[in-house]
């Protein structure tokens, strides 16, 4: 399938210079790339109990967003798969909770070990099965490495607390004990950086995996529990992490009522997430929620224009629009707003948009065809609600099914329903503001409560934005945008995000079951509050 050369939002009577595709002969052939990967075959079995793999649900095939290319065809698993993977986990567990946590530490920092070995090879399958430009796609295994480095720590440091007793001779502590099995249902926009955060610290944590990955994007998923699974054989645990590739009734819907699963972490839209949260609760199990985003950034008359200018082009076209701390309002004082806009204008036609793997390329395709179709539809939408298209606000079929332009829209003055939904795609909603606490209304009125920034130099603003009467999001950033963030610190969000958190800070504890203990090294027996009970 021939590809035309990528365009930019905007045409121009001066074409900028085309973008040159990757050299052929540096880049592997899909089939080089996929046998370099450790997948082998037309035909993938898409479940595995940890000690070998199988497949018995339908066939299906996996296509890159790029070009529509075949990349390979997957066996999903049915339900007797499903079982038979957790079966055997529930089987692993016992074992694996009675290794050291440094031992199981050791373990991962060696699953890092590999994942910086294959990292290019890795990376550029995440490329080519969601779109992304192969810096976010290396970008994303770096990411992988990273949590792998932090669970390492962890693994020297989990402990509880020694609290003071208020009574003699008594000593009142808090320990840590591994949970069980953690389920683990991943969205297609980051097929493996997520997982890796919840795996990580769950191995450490002495608990066992399942993952369901999107049924959009399995290749990456199979890829790496190939890898994770020789890793744990040679450590004489077979059988710590399992897959399960299947769509929602199959499998997302077995997974999250199985009382064998003491945790379920979700990422994916608010509708999932609600579904699945409904299911566990009703068994009274955990869940770790990482749900939709309608993140926005605040620029105010004392901003630095360049820094935000850069932030804000990036959160906005950043995997098409398609993460979930995706920047998709942009609040401008009004003393900002018509030179901000004039430069945000300049920067998107310069925007270059085609083949991810190309020089230059900047934004690569959406992960299919619905995708468009929804981007389409909210531009529609935003039209007919009063919102004025700045800029792009078109398919591009000429470049394929899955491209479009980014997107500028001026919200109306009146009310804008549409900016309170959240849709995958690079769409910006530009605002107009006239005091910080007009802004900050603005960005907490929406449901979902992810990511949020303020770009400032005043302290007073700084402060006010991450104070309690501030942003209501999980993630408050002053001068740097909504995406992205880093290993150590806690990731998730509030209200219709879900609650949940993973990777740094004491996300960990999410993983483990906490137990109070009391322990009376005297001779007497006093009793709680003081009460005398004689023999």
């Amino acid at each position: 399938m021939a590809k035309a050369a990528p365009r930019t939002v905007q045409k121009s009577k001066t074409a900028p210079p085309q973008p040159k595709r990757t050299d052929p002969k540096a880049a592997p052939s899909h089939a080089d790339l996929l046998h370099e990967i450790g997948l082998k075959g037309k035909l993938l079995p898409g479940c595995s109990d940890g000690k070998a793999w199988r497949g018995s649900g339908p066939k299906r095939d996996v296509r890159s967003p790029i070009d529509g290319s075949l990349l390979a065809t997957v066996r999903e698993a049915d339900g007797k798969d499903y079982d038979h993977a957790v079966g055997a986990l529930a089987a692993a567990f016992p074992k694996w909770r009675d290794v050291p946590a440094p031992r199981r530490g050791e373990l991962v920092r060696q699953w890092g070990e590999r994942l910086r070995a294959k990292k290019e090879p890795l990376g550029r399958l995440v490329s080519l099965e969601t779109g992304k430009s192969l810096p976010e796609g290396l970008g994303e295994v770096q990411e992988m490495i990273d949590i792998c480095d932090y669970a390492v720590g962890l693994s020297r440091t989990l402990g509880g607390k020694t609290l003071p007793s208020e009574r003699t001779n008594h000593r009142l502590m808090e320990q840590w004990h591994p949970l069980g099995i953690v389920g683990v249902i991943s969205a297609f926009n980051f097929p493996v950086a997520v997982y890796a955060w919840n795996t990580a610290l769950a191995l450490v944590c002495g608990d066992v995996v399942l993952w369901k990955p999107s049924e959009k994007t399995p290749l990456t998923a199979i890829a790496v529990q190939t890898m994770l699974m020789d890793l744990a054989k040679e450590h004489g645990h077979p059988g710590i992490t399992g897959l399960v590739v299947g769509n929602g009734p199959t499998i997302g819907q077995r997974m999250t009522a199985d009382q064998r699963i003491p945790l379920v972490s979700a990422t994916g839209s608010t509708r999932m997430g609600k579904a699945v949260a409904q299911a566990v609760s009703a068994r009274l199990g955990r869940t770790i929620l990482e749900l939709g985003g309608n993140n926005a950034i605040i620029v105010t008359p004392s901003a630095d224009l360049d820094l935000a200018l850069r932030a804000v082009l990036f959160g906005a076209i950043g995997t098409a629009g398609q993460r979930c701390t995706t920047t998709r309002r942009l609040l401008l004082h009004k003393d900002v707003a018509k030179p901000f806009t004039q430069r945000l204008l300049a920067a998107y036609a310069q925007v270059k948009v085609g083949d991810p793997f190309a020089t230059g390329v900047q934004m690569g395709p959406l992960i299919d065809e619905a995708a468009v179709q929804g981007f389409v539809k909210a531009v529609a939408e935003a039209r007919r609600q009063g919102g004025k298209v700045l800029c792009g606000g078109e398919a591009l079929p000429d470049l394929g099914p899955c491209y479009v332009q980014p997107t500028l829209v001026q919200a109306p003055k009146k009310a804008f329903p549409l900016a309170h939904e959240e849709t995958f795609a690079p769409i910006l909603y530009l605002f107009e503001y006239g005091t910080l606490q007009e802004a900050i209304g603005l960005q907490n009125e929406v449901r979902q409560g992810l990511s949020s920034a303020i770009f400032t130099t005043d302290m007073r603003e700084a402060e006010t934005f991450l104070g309690a009467t501030g942003s209501d999001c999980g993630i408050a950033n002053v001068n740097l945008g909504t995406s992205g963030a880093e290993i150590g610190g806690a990731f998730g969000g509030e209200k219709d995000t879900g609650g949940g958190r993973e990777s740094g800070s004491d996300a960990w504890k999410q993983y483990m079951r906490r137990q109070t203990n009391t322990i009376n090294y005297g001779k007497d027996l006093p009793l709680a509050q003081g009460i005398e009970f004689e023999l």
